[in-house]
């Protein structure tokens, strides 16, 4: 048996959670429960905490009023029904030098839980109450059953997350993991990177690591197996996406587009503003990129307001200037109207040559495909596409629809790419036409990403950054509002005082999550309540996402014409919507609002020349919420309020739903993990030059293979 291979991943994930023996079915079904059905699924359920033994504090020695950790076992214990009908538990526990009462309101389960001779941990504030310590509803992480000492553990005691609803404890988890460890030391585990990138890195063994993250010696073994655990997980990642980028590089063909010409130079002269240095960056290594014969992949990252349309719209007029045509794909109706209606303004009367006809020109040509355009003027754009004639197309996801063929797509754009999956970026880049070349790919995003998030989630895409304002905007003020009556009607006050110097302003009614039916609703209410009250005799509009289109076009195209004061609204406004003459925004419920997406709401004022302001109406009642409203307050920087985000937030959130299999962020955390991201980063490209389809780290390649899942097709090879 000695000679047996190490374990992989994939063999750990291979064994069934019940082939162990602490593992019954009873509790193998409560474990699936909480997404652990194989043994791999086990030991990469990391402890959230440990317990150290040496640092508890004595029951005997408690001051009243403080907050500290006890840990001893449970003597008595008793349920009951209060007066009020609420459960009340009670419990004894003793560790050796003294008692100690602790209460549970309205947690039954505890009774069950902390039984007699139960060993456990407890955390919470110190009371006196009849003349003895006790405390009330503290913070319980059981050790060990009745009957099963914990110390065996060691001094350190892993507390890993547990569940209550499937009544599984955290010693439950405990056991079985001591066991799946002990079974696989004889084989150890196979290790993706070799002695000298561990020891360049200072990184542990993963054997070494997966052990002492389970059943550490010591904190500092502790702090050396996490770090060598959060550098795979970010090294799968960035394997996955420079191996991704590196294959469009080599594998496939690109357009390699004339960026010079007098398109593109006649668009720029007849803008009514200079561009900024920034865009003036962006567009430089846009056409770098056009003019390479490999495909672009590149996203263009820009601030709230900062101009990323007229890059983006310089990039299609260098495919169009050179028989090229482009797509422009956004994620809802409401911005794809946006992005035709200024598309359409900034592009003129500018012509595109047309051999052979009277006047040798004709005018560029945009068109708009949402999923409510009519059969028949899908046709009639399906025959322009067709023969070339339709020089941009902007619309949603119906552009990766069947029937929609480009006779020579030259260059895609695809607007707030955080919507769209992988999958749909490569379906509108397979719709060029002609012939088997690639077009270039220019994705954008007016949410601030922080740098070393930005690796993670768009590490196959070169990145350009706009991160200053054209001149002459307006200034935005942000003011939070508490729920008092006597607030709040100053600053409809305000609305009113705005809309008599001629202004406009936007109301976005409060976040109703996962139902759009209900968020209608109280957009719905919260309009006819303003109508009545506090903005009575004011011209008021209304606009949410269960609106039919034409609806949804009429109100939008109302409040840009200026024949609507006030827009009362849902979130559909927090992209794309541009009304130089809106000054001030209120926000109900602001507390409920993301940080990011808070600070996309208000990028809709301050858009013209006049100073503007937004209200941010909340009582927040969480830290978080809290921290939300204070960075809202005091910056209006975009990337900044991002990188606060990611710290509120934390890493696993912002990941989260974004790209199907990537769900593999279970102990790295930005901003935190920078230095370890970078340093995966480099690994990655330095293993993937000498080893461009890791035929020589078989182990590394499975690995990721196994993160991706069903995208694996997007990997090594086209």
């Amino acid at each position: 048996m000695a000679d047996r291979p190490p374990l992989t991943l994939r063999d750990l994930h291979a064994i069934p959670v019940t082939d162990l023996r602490q593992v019954g079915a009873k509790v193998g079904d409560r474990l699936a429960m909480m997404g652990i059905t194989s043994v791999l699924d086990l030991v990469t359920h990391y402890p959230r905490r440990y317990h150290d033994r040496r640092n508890l504090q004595q029951i005997a020695a408690l001051e009243i009023g403080e907050e500290a950790t006890v840990s001893g076992t449970v003597k008595q214990v008793s349920g009951r029904r209060t007066r009020q009908g609420r459960s009340l538990v009670e419990i004894e526990i003793f560790d050796e030098t003294s008692y100690l009462k602790c209460t549970f309101f309205n947690q039954p389960w505890r009774e069950k839980q902390l039984s007699v001779g139960t060993e456990a941990a407890f955390f919470g504030k110190v009371e006196h109450y009849r003349n003895r310590r006790q405390m009330t509803n503290p913070v319980v992480d059981v050790i060990a059953e009745p009957g099963r000492p914990g110390a065996d553990t060691g001094v350190l005691v892993p507390i890993y997350p547990a569940s209550g609803k499937a009544d599984v404890q955290t010693w439950q988890i405990r056991k079985a993991v001591g066991e799946a460890l002990e079974r696989s030391r004889a084989r150890t585990l196979a290790d993706p990177l070799d002695e000298t990138i561990r020891d360049a890195l200072g990184l542990v063994d993963r054997t070494t690591a997966l052990h002492d993250v389970h059943r550490p010696p010591t904190m500092e073994a502790v702090r050396a197996a996490r770090n060598r655990l959060t550098f795979d997980e970010f090294l799968r990642m960035q394997v996955a996406l420079v191996a991704r980028k590196r294959t469009y590089e080599r594998e496939r063909r690109g357009v390699e587009h004339v960026v010079d010409g007098p398109l593109v130079d006649a668009f720029h002269a007849a803008l009514p503003f200079p561009l900024t240095d920034g865009q003036a960056r962006a567009i430089a290594e846009i056409a770098r990129d056009l003019a390479a014969p490999a495909p672009m992949h590149r996203l263009l990252q820009g601030e709230v307001g900062s101009g990323k349309t007229v890059v983006a719209l310089t990039g299609l007029l260098m495919a169009v200037q050179g028989g090229h045509q482009g797509a422009l794909m956004a994620p809802t109706e409401v911005l794809a109207e946006q992005h035709f209606l200024t598309v359409r303004s900034l592009i003129g009367d500018l012509a595109v040559a047309e051999p052979g006809s009277l006047l040798g020109e004709r005018p560029v040509r945009v068109e708009l495909l949402t999923n409510r355009t009519p059969a028949a003027e899908r046709r009639r754009l399906a025959g322009g596409l067709a023969d070339g004639t339709v020089d941009l197309l902007v619309g949603t996801h119906a552009l990766i629809y069947e029937g929609v063929e480009f006779a020579d797509l030259g260059l895609a754009v695809i607007d707030e790419q955080h919507r769209f999956g992988v999958e749909q970026r490569d379906l509108l880049r397979s719709k060029r036409g002609g012939d088997d070349r690639t077009p270039d790919v220019l994705v954008m995003t007016a949410t601030p990403i922080p740098r070393t998030a930005a690796m993670l989630i768009y590490g196959d895409l070169d990145r350009s950054e706009l991160r200053e304002l054209p001149k002459g905007r307006a200034s935005i003020a942000t003011e939070v509002v508490g729920p008092s009556a006597l607030e709040r009607t100053a600053v409809y006050e305000r609305v009113r005082a705005e809309v008599a110097a001629g202004h406009q302003a936007y109301v976005v009614c409060p976040l109703v999550e996962g139902s759009a039916k209900l968020e209608a609703k109280a957009a719905t209410e919260e309009f006819e309540r303003l109508v009545a009250e506090d903005l009575a005799g004011l011209r008021l509009g209304l606009l949410h996402g269960q609106l039919p289109g034409p609806e949804k076009e009429a109100a939008m195209t109302a409040f840009r014409d200026g024949r609507v004061d006030v827009l009362v609204s849902t979130t559909v406004i927090e992209v794309g919507v541009d009304v130089p003459n809106a000054t001030v925004m209120v926000i109900e419920d602001a507390d409920r609002f993301g940080l990011l997406q808070l600070h996309q709401l208000r990028g809709r004022i301050g858009r013209g020349a006049h100073d503007s302001v937004c209200f941010l109406l909340a009582d927040p009642r969480t830290p978080d919420g809290r921290a939300r409203m204070e960075a809202m307050h005091t910056t209006s920087d975009g990337f900044a309020l991002a990188e606060k985000d990611l710290e509120i937030r934390g890493s696993g959130e912002v990941f989260g739903g974004r790209q199907s299999g990537w769900t593999d962020l279970k102990l790295g955390r930005l901003p935190r993990d920078e230095p370890i991201v970078i340093d995966a980063r480099a690994v990655a490209e330095a293993l993937l030059d000498g080893d461009p389809e890791l035929g020589a780290h078989p182990q590394l390649r499975e690995e990721v293979e196994d993160l991706l899942g069903d995208s694996v097709e997007f990997l090594f090879k086209v």
